[in-house]
C-alpha cells in the first residue's frame, strides 16, 4: 500500500513552514518532498495546505478499563486520542483489576491489541494493587511489556518503598514514573490553598504536598541512579527543586499538563467538579513558573493526564466529585491557540514538547518526521478557529471547562503506521 499525504506544509527548525508531501508505503515514512505522481499511489490524501506533525506522543493518559468503562474505554479514549492528533499514549495502572501481575498486565495488553486505534504503551504499578507497600515482580512486567512503573493517582508514601523501587528499575533501565503527593499533608484538601479555596468555602491542597515529596525523590533517584520522571507538575517549588536537581547531575524528567499551563485556580467561577483536578490549578506565580520551565529546559514535556469521569459524578461539587480533566481532544489546540497565535512558544517548541520530547525521554521510535520512521503524522487546520464542542468529543468524558473555547488547531486526520486513524472529512 502507497499512500501520498499532498499539499501539506511542515515546520521548518528556523520556525517557518515550507510546502511538503510525504510518501508512505509499508507503514513506514517512504519520502518528504514536493512533485510525487500521484497516480502511483493507491491512496491520497489532501492536507490543504494545512500543518503536518509528528504524531503527537501522550505519556499521561487514563484509558479506565478494565474497571472503569463508564468512564471511558480503550476504544474510546483512543479514538479521542487520535482525534487530538496523537498517535502514541502511554496509559496509567490505576485500574481494576491493577495489572500488577504479568498475566493481569497480558490481559490489558490483549485489549489493547484488540480495541486502540493509536500506540498504547502501558504502564505497570511500583507496588501491589497501588496502596500496598509490596513491590511487584519489575522482571516479570516488563516481559510482558510494561513501558515503565508508577503508581499514578497517589504517590508513594514510604520513602524505603520507593527507595527499593527506584532500585530495581534502574537495574531493569526502566522509567520510575511519580505522582506526588505527600498525602499526610493533604488535611482533606481538594483545591489549592488560596483565596479562591476561602472565597468557596472549600479546604486547600498546599504546594509543598507535591514538592515535598518530589524533593524527597530528587534525593532517593539520586542515589539510585535510577531515571526519575514526575508527574503533571504544577507549583513554582516543584519546578525550583527538578531544576536544581538537573544541574546537580540527576536523572530527572518532568511533565507539565496544559490546563496548569492555561489556568489559575482564581478562574475557577463556582463550586463546580469540572474544575476540580489533581493537582489543582495552582496561583498566577506557579502558572508563570511552569511556563519559565518549559521554556529553560526544566520541565520536558507536555502531557495531557487526560482522565475521564461519568457527568452525573462530576456535576457535583468539590467536595463529592472525583479529581480529574479529560485533555486528549483539546490538548494542542489549546496550547497552540493560547501560546503559539500570542508568541509566548514558538510552533518548533511546541511538536518538540509534545512529539519529540516525549519520544526522546523515553527512549521511543516514534514522534519525528524522519525516512525510515513509523508513519505517525497528524495534519492541523491551524488558521481556522473553531470552538471546543463537547458533542463532537469521542470520549466518554466531558468533564473539562474548555467547553466552548475558540481554538485554533483543529486536527483534520490522524495517521497510525500509515493508516488513517482520524478523518475530519468536510
Amino acid at each position: 500500500m502507497k499512500t501520498l499525504i499532498k499539499n501539506g506544509r511542515i515546520n521548518t527548525r528556523n520556525n517557518e513552514t515550507t510546502a511538503a508531501e510525504i510518501w508512505i508505503e509499508a507503514g513506514k515514512i517512504k519520502a518528504i518532498g514536493t512533485g510525487f505522481p500521484e497516480a502511483e499511489f493507491d491512496e491520497v490524501f489532501d492536507a490543504k495546505g494545512q500543518l503536518i506533525t509528528p504524531g503527537l506522543v501522550d505519556v499521561h493518559v487514563h484509558l479506565r478499563e478494565p474497571g472503569f468503562t463508564y468512564k471511558e474505554t480503550i476504544a474510546a479514549g483512543t479514538k479521542a486520542a487520535a482525534r487530538g492528533g496523537f498517535t502514541t499514549v502511554c496509559a496509567m495502572p490505576n485500574l481494576d483489576p491493577v495489572p500488577d501481575t504479568a498475566e493481569k498486565l497480558k490481559q490489558v495488553y490483549d485489549r489493547i491489541k484488540q480495541d486502540a486505534v493509536v500506540n498504547v504503551l502501558q504502564y505497570a504499578p511500583i507496588t501491589k494493587n497501588l496502596r500496598s507497600e509490596e513491590l511487584v515482580d519489575q522482571e516479570a512486567l516488563i516481559e510482558e511489556g510494561a513501558f515503565a512503573f508508577t503508581n499514578d493517582g497517589v504517590g508513594v508514601q514510604t520513602a524505603g518503598t520507593m527507595y527499593l523501587a527506584m532500585k530495581e528499575a534502574a537495574k531493569n533501565n526502566k522509567a520510575l514514573v511519580a505522582h506526588t503527593e505527600d498525602e499526610s499533608l493533604l488535611f482533606g484538601g481538594v483545591m489549592h490553598e488560596g483565596k479562591r479555596a476561602k472565597e468557596l468555602g472549600l479546604p486547600g491542597i498546599l504546594s509543598v504536598t507535591e514538592s515535598s515529596q518530589i524533593a524527597r525523590d530528587l534525593l532517593l533517584a539520586e542515589a539510585t541512579g535510577v531515571h526519575y520522571h514526575v508527574c503533571h507538575v504544577s507549583t513554582k517549588e516543584s519546578v525550583r527543586v527538578i531544576r536544581d536537581a538537573k544541574k546537580a547531575g540527576i536523572h530527572v524528567t518532568a511533565e507539565v499538563s496544559p490546563h496548569h499551563l492555561i489556568l489559575i485556580d482564581e478562574d475557577i467561577p463556582e463550586d463546580f467538579g469540572f474544575w476540580k483536578m489533581n493537582p489543582p490549578l495552582r496561583g498566577k506565580e506557579d502558572r508563570e513558573a511552569l511556563i519559565e520551565g518549559l521554556l529553560d529546559g526544566t520541565i520536558d514535556c507536555i502531557a495531557t493526564d487526560h482522565a475521564p469521569h461519568g457527568l452525573e459524578e462530576k456535576s457535583r461539587s468539590f467536595l463529592q466529585s472525583p479529581f480529574g480533566i479529560v485533555g486528549s481532544e483539546t490538548a494542542f489546540q489549546l496550547i497552540y491557540t493560547h501560546f503559539v497565535e500570542t508568541g509566548r512558544f514558538t510552533l518548533e517548541q511546541v511538536i518538540d514538547w509534545m512529539a519529540v520530547k516525549p519520544a526522546e525521554i523515553f527512549g521511543l521510535d516514534v514522534g519525528t518526521l524522519r525516512i525510515g520512521a513509523p508513519a505517525d503524522l497528524a495534519v492541523f487546520a491551524t488558521a481556522h478557529e473553531s470552538v471546543i464542542d463537547k458533542d463532537e468529543f469521542l470520549s466518554k468524558g466531558e468533564n473539562t471547562p474548555f467547553v466552548g473555547w475558540k481554538v485554533k488547531g483543529e486536527t483534520l486526520m490522524t495517521f497510525v503506521n500509515g493508516k488513517i486513524a482520524w478523518f475530519k472529512g468536510e
